[in-house]
């Protein structure tokens, strides 16, 4: 069982910064693949960032260049550094562990942090 710990979210203003962080309680955090999704109020879950176990990233277009995601593998953390937040950022942000066994494809969800940008 893989149990995801996210940290970090808060209130901040327009063009203002916070680091998420989820924390993995595995044996082997290396072999998941990780991503930040997040739901706004009334809307669906989105991908917002994914970096793979060999460190290939990928962000949806609205955060491109603004956020940052990383991984420390020794630390069994991922991160998500966001800068020049919008008010179109306020969300709740769920870390996601993800893994292929065989064929079966298995997903592991945070229990979610607010961001909310506002002034």
């Amino acid at each position: 069982q893989v149990q995801l710990v996210e940290s970090g979210g808060g209130l901040v203003q327009p063009g203002g910064s916070l680091r998420l962080s989820c924390a993995a309680s595995v044996s082997v955090f290396n072999i998941y693949d990780m991503a930040w999704y997040r739901q706004a109020p009334g809307q669906q879950r989105e991908l917002v960032a994914r970096i793979t176990r060999g460190g290939s990233t990928n962000y949806a277009d609205s955060v491109k260049g603004r956020f940052t995601i990383s991984r420390d593998n020794a630390k069994k953390t991922v991160y998500l550094q966001m800068n020049s937040l919008k008010p179109e950022d306020t969300a709740v942000y769920y870390c996601n562990a993800a893994i292929l066994r065989v064929t079966t494809p298995f997903d592991y969800w945070g229990q979610g942090t607010q961001v909310t940008v506002s002034s």
